[in-house]
């Protein structure tokens, strides 16, 4: 097993809950879940003569990939070596720009761009650059596989919540149980200011502000209708979590864990706070998933 599946129980019964996991991914030795997905994605590639990538995002998949090529040079060398084009935007926290920044190097390129998406489109004309999108690129479902076989190790799983962006994580798990013939309610959280994903769904929140969760990003949904779908042939739902109440989920996951969480991977706690607020119960075992800044 990669990352833990951690019981809470303290919280799980302020929560007034049978059993309650986190599943740990902040400590995944890539720094978030993305560390499952994009690995695969380039291993793969490499295996078709890929040498050259590129990617945009908003911090962790970037990392993942910048960590990722990082290993696999150490033990290639001259032309063998991998490239990679970080094309990050404007608005990136300062903090995982940082962190980007120290895994720079000659063959990890960092730039900041007004449209890196645009940017990225331009590269990939290249037929020799390949973009690393989880959003348009089924190739990224397989990496979660292995997430989904660790989640399935928690006894009586009955529901999992996962803040989304562009639902990449969220599909590969829904469809990953639904073919092993698992019953696991999906539940995506989204925040105030972007939820595309959450808006056809019954427990839409009319409030908008700019959130302080500044990983959910993906306004284009390209995997929406088929998220949707296995989500309510699970029994799901999804939710919409303003910052008052991701502040609300920080403090008390600290109150009754001593587990700081970031502001991203607090959506799912407070997703699961609202679902109890509102008379949502399980009979199981409930996972959240703590994905990393």
């Amino acid at each position: 097993m990669i990352t833990k599946n951690e019981a809470v129980p303290h919280l799980a019964k302020a929560l007034e809950m049978k059993s309650l996991f986190f599943k740990r991914e902040d400590l995944h030795p890539y720094g978030s879940h993305k560390g499952r997905s994009i690995p695969v994605m380039i291993d793969t590639y490499l295996l078709q003569g890929i040498k050259y990538f590129a990617i945009t995002g908003s911090g962790n998949a970037a990392l993942a990939a910048a960590l990722h090529v990082e290993k696999l040079n150490k033990d290639r060398i001259g032309d063998e070596k991998i490239n990679l084009d970080i094309l990050v935007g404007q608005k990136i926290s300062p903090k995982k720009l940082g962190k980007l920044d120290m895994l720079r190097n000659q063959y990890v390129h960092v730039t900041m761009h007004d449209r890196p998406l645009q940017t990225l489109f331009t590269k990939i004309q290249d037929p020799l650059v390949r973009a690393l999108r989880q959003s348009t690129d089924d190739l990224s479902l397989l990496g979660y596989e292995a997430l989904g076989k660790e989640l399935l190790d928690i006894p009586e799983l009955s529901a999992i919540f996962i803040g989304t962006s562009s639902g990449t994580t969220a599909q590969a798990l829904a469809e990953y149980f639904k073919n092993k013939g698992a019953k696991i309610e999906m539940n995506i959280v989204q925040t105030s200011s972007c939820h595309p994903m959450v808006e056809s769904l019954e427990n839409e929140n009319p409030l908008e502000e700019v959130s302080i969760a500044d990983a959910i990003v993906d306004q284009g949904a390209i995997r929406k209708p088929k998220l949707l779908e296995l989500i309510e042939e699970s029994g799901g739902t999804g939710w919409i979590v303003s910052n008052e109440q991701i502040k609300v989920a920080q403090e008390i996951t600290k109150k009754n864990t001593d587990i700081s969480i970031s502001t991203n991977s607090a959506l799912s706690v407070a997703g699961l706070m609202q679902a109890a607020y509102t008379g949502r119960e399980w009979r199981g075992a409930v996972v959240c998933m703590i994905c990393g800044d």
